[in-house]
């Protein structure tokens, strides 16, 4: 009933109240107020055609209506007042304080006021309102309000409620159908109840929207019985504990409804008893299993819509399949960009090892240290620099310089007396890594510190409300890009990285040729570690930057290369996908447990190795004997 004449309130009667005499009808339930009672106060007032309607329901519904000693009611303003015109008015008055209950009837009933209202937040709130709690009644307003201004959102709200309200079944299928290949939110929550099902039982065909009839089979012998008694088609079970114990209780002379208790030596003999005393009255009606199972021979089960229109609802469904199509594609999409967005992450963090193990064969177990780093050179910058945008720009180079240095220094002192004694390597490397951890426990301690990215990469890049990726990513995959590009100019077009590629094949005649191989892998080794650094500065800004942070990435780091292929930055940028992929894909299929997941993707690597000794893309040529 407090919707009962919204639709009119656009068209207001000439011959209606105003509001100050509508007020003063109803002054007991507006003084006293109930949900039960003030249906007829507030729907007079919304139909009473005058303009200060609008103004006295809001001060209504904000408690700032008031009642004057000699009973006329005013409206407050702080410690002013005035009258239901907006004249000033002197005097004290009592505040009317509305419970939640009637300032929810009151809000309604604002909304198509709200609707018109040339405040553009007003009409917001309106909209929003509805949206909350659409029902048949807010039809007619909104339309009232679309034929008098175009709004994009306000036509959006109105097919959402011609959908599910309209009485004419065409146009509720048109606005379904208007909405094409729309996915969002509030079009499902609107969609789902018009395929809401009831389950029904009947002793013939079924009566109105069938969505489906239901095999027994399906519901279970027991639960299709209890949905016929639930129903009303037939008596309840008898238990054969009950029939023995009625049976006892109506034995008389020796016999049980005319039947010798000697002959009911048979289940057969038993129920034909009971059913005897059913006939007589004796006993209440129930059901033996020969009876059960005739009751569910003739009976039909089947799920019912409650929307009683089959054009309706096939054209619901046909929508909501579409979108569980579309939405199951985003989902894919999304997953996709996710194992692209890791598979970068372990790209850029691999591309170093790329070079130290695979052109140098150096075990550098110490490379996860070299992003450790450069993400702890990022955090020092921030202390000086406070910008975070410059000091990401000057982070990056410092961290490259500071691990290229570091890197030279390990492979002067340390590797470079270990050529072609790999486990030796491992072991000094592995100590180095240890030696590392704790300088950087000692300098910066065992909290996580923070690198904080710029505003600029702060957030997601958002496709659409199935699909985003965060834009720390989006720039990581974007680095990842630029340093394959750079990796391959100073492998392919620069001096250096003839004489790399001269030293990874043939050591003893690059030399013969004037070239060093020790100055080449000195520099080799710096530069895979300088690209770590940088790593590191990109995943500290989305990772805990702690002195363990490039443990997290070694193990990984190691599988990239091998089931890449050693030596081939093709191959590392191929296993960072498979392994980023996979990972992904094992995480969806069992989201509960992570750690699972990275024990099968091992597991699959070692499997893929046993197949694939070489990697993915193996080096062929003399590159390849080693």
């Amino acid at each position: 009933m407090r919707f009962l004449l919204l639709a009119l309130v656009l068209a207001l009667p000439a011959h209606a109240q105003d509001a100050a005499a509508v007020l003063d009808t109803y002054r007991d339930q507006v003084e006293r107020p109930s949900r039960t009672t003030i249906a007829p106060v507030i729907e007079a007032l919304a139909t009473s055609g005058d303009p200060a309607a609008a103004t006295v329901l809001a001060a209504w519904a904000d408690r700032r209506l008031a009642v004057m000693d000699d009973g006329t009611f005013v409206i407050m303003d702080g410690d002013a007042l005035s009258d239901l015109a907006g004249q000033p008015v002197e005097g004290e008055a009592q505040p009317l304080r509305p419970n939640a209950g009637v300032r929810g009837l009151i809000a309604s009933a604002l909304v198509p006021f709200q609707l018109t209202d040339p405040d553009p937040a007003a009409r917001g709130a309106a909209r929003d309102a509805i949206a909350r709690n659409p029902a048949p009644e807010h039809l007619p307003a909104i339309r009232g309000a679309l034929a008098r201004a175009a709004d994009p959102s306000l036509s959006r709200l109105e097919r959402l409620l011609t959908l599910r309200f309209d009485p004419d079944p065409a146009a509720r299928v048109a606005a379904i159908e208007s909405f094409g290949a729309d996915q969002s939110m509030d079009l499902r929550a609107a969609l789902n109840p018009l395929l809401a099902t009831t389950r029904v039982a009947t002793l013939g065909p079924p009566e109105g929207n069938v969505a489906r009839e239901i095999p027994v089979s399906e519901l279970g012998r027991e639960g299709a019985y209890d949905l016929l008694v639930s129903a009303g088609l037939a008596p309840a079970r008898l238990t054969r504990d009950a029939a023995q114990a009625a049976l006892v209780a109506n034995i008389a002379d020796g016999q049980v409804a005319g039947i010798a208790v000697a002959s009911l030596n048979t289940q057969a003999a038993r129920d034909d008893a009971y059913s005897a005393l059913e006939a007589a009255g004796t006993v209440p009606p129930a059901a033996t299993e020969d009876e059960v199972d005739a009751a569910l021979d003739s009976a039909t089960f089947a799920d019912v819509y409650a929307e009683p229109n089959a054009d309706v609802t096939d054209a619901a469904r046909a929508a909501l399949n579409g979108i569980a199509t579309r939405v199951g594609a985003m989902q894919a999409a999304d997953l996709a960009l996710d194992a692209l967005s890791l598979a970068s992450i372990y790209f850029l963090a691999a591309i170093g090892l790329a070079i130290t193990f695979g052109v140098m064969r150096v075990i550098n177990m110490a490379h996860g240290e070299f992003i450790m780093m450069g993400a702890y050179t990022g955090y020092a910058v921030q202390q000086v620099v406070p910008d975070y945008t410059l000091s990401l720009v000057v982070a990056l180079p410092l961290a490259f310089l500071v691990t290229f240095a570091a890197g030279v220094a390990l492979e002067r002192l340390v590797i470079r007396h270990l050529y072609k004694r790999p486990l030796e390597t491992l072991l000094a490397t592995f100590g180095v890594s240890i030696m590392l951890q704790q300088l950087a426990k000692n300098i910066f301690g065992t909290q996580a510190r923070p690198l904080t990215a710029p505003d600029w990469l702060s957030g997601s890049l958002v496709i659409n409300d199935l699909v985003q990726v965060s834009m720390i990513r989006v720039a990581i995959f974007v680095l990842a890009l630029l340093f394959l590009g750079l990796y391959l100019f100073i492998m392919r077009r620069t001096r250096l990285g003839l004489e790399v590629r001269a030293v990874q094949q043939n050591p003893t005649m690059a030399a013969s040729m004037g070239i060093s191989p020790g100055r080449i892998n000195m520099l080799a080794f710096g530069l895979g570690s300088g690209i770590a650094g940088i790593a590191g500065v990109a995943i500290g800004l989305f990772a805990q930057v702690t002195s363990e942070l490039g443990q997290q990435y070694i193990v990984q780091s190691f599988m990239t290369v091998v089931v890449g292929g050693v030596g081939s930055i093709f191959g590392t940028l191929a296993g960072a996908a498979l392994i980023g992929f996979l990972q992904k894909g094992i995480e969806w299929l069992n989201p509960s447990n992570t750690l699972a997941a990275q024990t099968y993707m091992i597991l699959f690597i070692i499997i893929f190795i046993q197949f694939r000794p070489r990697g993915i893309i193996a080096l062929k040529g003399r590159a390849a004997g080693d």
